[in-house]
C-alpha cells in the first residue's frame, strides 16, 4: 500500500522538577555528566534552558517500538534526575515558573539565538513533543514528501487539541488550552508551512534564507540550517522524514503514542490516495490558522471549521470523523488500539482539562492559589510516570 516506509521518531522536551517546591531547575548540565545518561548516548540532550531536557526514540517501525522506547527513555531520565534529588515532568507550560528566573544554556547555537532573537528567545520557556514519519532521503521520496505535508496541513489543528498540556503562565489560568503556541509563535519562521510545488522548490527557499544570513551561521557541510525553520511542520532531509511539531507535548504515554499513530496513520491515508490518483483538498494558510486559533483556546471543547462544508463542528465530531478517515489504514499499521485511545481522550480530556480540573477542586476546597499550582505540578509528575514504573 505505502511508497514510504513511515517508521516513527518521537522527541520530547521534559521539566526538570525540585519535587519538594514544584519548581523549575536549572540541573541539566549536571544530570548530562551523570554516567547513565552518556551510556543512553545521544538520544539525550540538553535544550534551550537550563531547566529543559530533551529525548529522541530510535527510529522505530511501529507504534509499540515507540511506546517502549518513551517508556525506556521517560523512567531511564527520571531515574537519573531521582538520583540527584530531581524529577521529570511532561507538560508544555509549568503552573507557576516565571522565563525571567531561567537560565539559557551555553552552546554556541544557543547563545546564536539569543543574540538575534534577545527578549524573545529568553521567553521561550516551553516544551514540545515532535513526531516524525519517515519517507527516505530519494528525491522521488522527498517530492512525496512536500505533497503529502501539503494536504497534511490541514489536520495539524486536529493534532494540536489532542495533544494541549499548557493552560497556565506565570502562575495563573490563561484562558486558553495550549498557551505554548501563543510563546512559540512569537519566533519568525513559525506557523503553518508554506505550500510547495516540489522538494526543490522548498529547498530554494532555504538557500535563499541561507545566502541572507536568516538561518545564522549554517552547518559544518556549509548548507544552510534548516533547522531554524520552525513551522508546525517540516521536511527533515538530514532525517528523510516529515517532523509534525504543532502538539504540545502529552503529559502521559499513552497520549504520546496516540499522537504519533494518528500522524502515522493520517500520512498513510494521504498517500492511499495518493496511489488511487486522489487527494486531500490543499487549504491556505489563512483557513488553517482559524482552526489552529480555536484549538489553541478551546482545545477539545471548542469547534473547528470544516472547510468541506463552510460550517463550524464540534471539535468532538471531527475527532470521529477522523477515525473514520483512516479506519481502512489502521490495521496495515498494527495501530488500531492506540489510534482508538482518542475516544479516551475525548471522554477524559487532554493534560490541560484535568490540570485546570486539578487547580479549580483545589480552590473550591478551600486551598490557595499557591498550594492549588502545587497541586498540579504533583498531578503532572503522577500523570508523566504512568504506565513507566510500578
Amino acid at each position: 500500500m505505502h511508497s514510504a516506509p513511515l517508521t516513527i521518531g518521537i522527541e520530547e522536551e521534559y521539566q526538570l522538577i525540585d519535587p519538594e517546591t514544584g519548581a523549575l531547575a536549572a540541573v541539566v548540565q549536571q544530570l548530562l555528566h551523570d554516567e547513565s545518561i552518556r551510556q543512553i548516548g545521544d538520544q539525550v540532550k540538553p535544550e534551550f534552558m537550563q531547566s529543559q531536557i530533551e529525548i529522541g526514540s530510535a527510529i522505530c517501525q511501529n507504534v509499540q517500538e515507540a511506546r517502549a522506547e518513551l517508556v525506556r527513555l521517560r523512567g531511564e531520565v527520571n531515574s537519573v534526575a531521582e538520583r540527584h534529588g530531581y524529577c521529570i515532568l511532561a507538560a508544555s507550560t509549568h503552573p507557576f515558573a516565571k522565563w525571567e528566573e531561567q537560565e539559557a544554556n551555553p552552546g554556541e547555537r544557543y547563545e546564536d539565538l539569543m543574540d538575534y532573537m534577545q527578549e524573545v528567545a529568553r521567553q521561550m520557556l516551553i516544551f514540545g513533543m515532535h513526531v516524525h514519519v519517515g519517507f527516505g532521503t530519494s528525491r522521488r521520496q522527498l517530492d512525496l514528501l512536500i505533497d503529502i505535508q501539503n494536504q497534511l496541513r490541514y489536520f495539524l489543528p486536529h493534532l494540536l487539541s489532542f495533544s494541549t498540556s499548557s493552560p497556565f503562565w506565570h502562575g495563573h489560568p490563561t484562558g486558553l488550552k495550549s498557551y505554548r503556541s501563543i510563546i512559540f509563535e512569537n519566533l519568525p519562521r513559525t506557523g503553518t508551512a508554506p505550500i510547495f510545488s516540489s522538494f526543490s522548490e522548498y529547498e530554494r527557499l532555504i538557500e535563499t534564507f541561507g545566502q541572507v544570513g536568516t538561518l545564522g551561521k549554517g552547518r559544518r557541510d556549509g548548507k544552510a540550517d534548516y533547522t531554524k525553520i520552525w513551522w508546525d511542520s517540516r521536511p527533515h532531509e538530514d532525517f528523510g522524514t516529515l517532523e509534525i511539531r504543532i502538539c504540545d507535548i502529552c503529559t502521559t504515554v499513552d497520549e504520546a503514542v496516540t499522537i504519533a499513530a494518528l500522524v502515522q496513520a493520517i500520512v498513510a491515508k494521504l498517500i492511499k490516495l495518493r496511489n488511487q490518483n486522489l487527494s486531500w483538498r490543499i487549504y491556505s494558510n489563512e483557513l488553517i490558522a482559524e482552526n489552529k486559533w480555536r484549538a489553541v483556546r478551546w482545545g477539545l471543547d471548542g469547534q473547528l471549521i470544516d472547510y468541506g462544508i463552510r460550517e463550524s463542528v464540534s471539535a468532538h465530531s471531527l475527532a470521529l470523523e477522523l477515525l473514520e478517515l483512516v479506519d481502512d489504514v489502521v490495521d496495515e499499521l498494527g495501530s488500531r488500539d492506540e489510534v482508538n485511545h482518542v475516544h479516551t481522550i475525548l471522554e477524559k480530556g487532554t493534560s490541560s482539562d484535568r490540570q485546570l480540573a486539578v487547580y479549580n477542586d483545589c480552590l473550591a476546597n478551600g486551598a490557595s492559589r499557591d498550594e492549588a499550582l502545587k497541586a498540579v505540578v504533583d498531578h503532572l509528575r503522577a500523570e508523566t510516570m504512568r504506565g513507566v514504573r510500578s
